[in-house]
C-alpha cells in the first residue's frame, strides 16, 4: 500500500493568485503531468472569483483560512508579497499540506529558520521558488562547468545595474523593507545569489557594504560584496539600482582555469563561453511559463520520483546571505 499522499495527483492551491500567478506560474501548476489547481484565494473576493474563472479552477476563496481548510487541496503555493510568507506557509505546513513559497523564502532569515523548524515538526515537503536552479539554459551552465568546459573555476563575478524606480505615484512592495525585507536586492538578487550556490555550494566569508545613493527611498539601492563559496570558489559581486538607464547591465561571469562563461540572470540571451580564442553560444529561449520546469521537479519529488532543487534548506541560506550582505546598513541583530 501507498502511503504517500501525493501519490496521485498533486491538487494545487495558491494563496495570492496576483500577477506572478498569471503567467509564471499559475498556467504552468496546471500543465504539469499529475497536477491541477483545485482553489485559489485572494483578499478581494471579486478578483478572486475572476481568476479562478479565466483559469479554470474549480473553487476560490477570499480568505486564506478556507483555502487551507479545503479537503481538496494537499499542497500550498504561497504568493503573497514575503511579509505573509512565514505566517501561510506554516499555517500551511501545520495542516499537514506540502508548501511551495515564493521568493525571497521570508522577510528575515529568522523567519526562514521557524518555517524549518516547523517543517520539521509536521514532517511536510517545503519548496522556495528559485526556479532558475530548474530553467534548462541555467542547468546548461552547470553542466559545462561539471564537464570542465573551462577547466577549474577560480571566480564568479556579478554585476548588475538599472535606473532607479519611479516612485512618484507612491512606494511598491517591493521597495518597503516592512514587507519586502529589504530594496530591490531582496527582491532581485536573491535569484542570482541563491543560483550562485546551487552551481558551487553554500555562500561563506562575507565581507559586504550596503548604502542608498538615490535617496528616492529609505532602503539600500546599492551593494557591493566578496566572497567564498564552500568548494573554495570566490565570488564579487556590485549591485546598483540607481544607476544610468545608458549603462544597466545584468551580467555573471565564471572565470576558470582554461576560460569563461558570460550569462544573465533575467535576460534570455546566448550564454557564452570563451576559451583562448575560440567563443561559443548557446541559445536559451524563454519558456512560456519561467516556473514549470521546477514546478516539474516538485511535482516529481512529492511523488517520491526525483529529489527537489530547491528546497526550504537552500532557500534559507539565500536569506541568510543577503541579511549579511546587508546587516551594516539595516543593523541586523544575531
Amino acid at each position: 500500500m501507498n502511503n504517500n499522499p501525493y501519490a496521485s495527483e498533486i491538487a494545487w492551491g495558491i494563496i495570492g493568485c496576483g500577477n506572478v500567478t498569471e503567467v509564471k506560474s499559475g498556467p504552468a501548476l496546471q500543465a504539469v503531468p499529475h497536477s491541477h489547481l483545485a482553489a485559489v484565494m485572494r483578499r478581494s473576493a471579486a478578483r478572486a472569483e475572476d481568476y479562478a474563472r479565466r483559469h479554470g479552477v474549480p473553487r476560490w476563496y477570499a480568505d486564506a483560512d478556507g483555502l487551507i481548510a479545503d479537503p481538496e487541496v494537499n499542497a500550498v503555493y504561497v504568493a503573497t508579497p514575503p511579509d505573509s510568507h512565514a505566517r501561510y506557509a506554516i499555517q500551511a505546513m501545520r495542516a499537514r499540506k506540502a508548501v511551495y513559497v515564493e521568493k525571497p523564502m521570508a522577510r528575515t532569515h529568522a523567519e526562514c529558520l521557524e518555517m524549518l523548524r516547523v517543517q520539521q515538526e509536521c514532517g511536510v515537503p517545503l519548496f522556495v521558488a528559485y526556479y532558475r536552479r530548474a530553467l534548462p539554459g541555467f542547468v546548461k551552465v552547470k553542466e559545462l562547468i561539471e564537464t570542465g568546459e573551462i577547466g577549474l573555476v577560480r571566480l564568479v563575478q556579478v554585476r548588475f545595474l538599472r535606473p532607479l524606480d519611479d516612485v512618484s505615484g507612491g512606494l511598491p512592495w517591493r521597495l518597503r523593507p516592512e514587507i519586502s525585507g529589504g530594496g530591490l536586492f531582496f527582491d532581485l538578487a536573491c535569484h542570482t545569489l541563491d543560483y550562485l550556490d546551487f552551481l558551487f555550494g553554500p555562500i561563506g566569508g562575507i565581507q559586504a557594504s550596503a548604502f542608498n545613493q538615490g535617496r528616492a527611498y529609505a532602503a539600500e539601492d546599492t551593494v557591493l560584496a566578496n566572497w567564498r563559496h564552500q568548494n573554495g570558489v570566490a565570488g564579487s559581486g556590485s549591485w546598483c539600482y540607481a544607476a544610468p538607464a545608458s549603462l544597466a547591465r545584468d551580467e555573471i561571469e565564471i572565470l576558470g582555469s582554461e576560460g569563461r562563461i558570460r550569462l544573465s540572470t533575467f535576460d534570455f540571451v546566448p550564454i557564452v563561453v570563451e576559451q583562448n580564442k575560440r567563443k561559443k553560444q548557446y541559445s536559451r529561449p524563454k519558456p512560456d511559463h519561467v516556473q514549470q520546469f521546477l514546478i516539474e521537479n516538485i511535482v516529481a519529488a512529492l511523488r517520491g520520483e526525483a529529489e527537489p532543487l530547491s528546497s526550504g534548506e537552500s532557500g534559507a541560506r539565500t536569506s541568510a546571505v543577503m541579511e549579511e550582505m546587508v546587516r551594516g546598513y539595516y543593523r541586523f541583530e544575531n
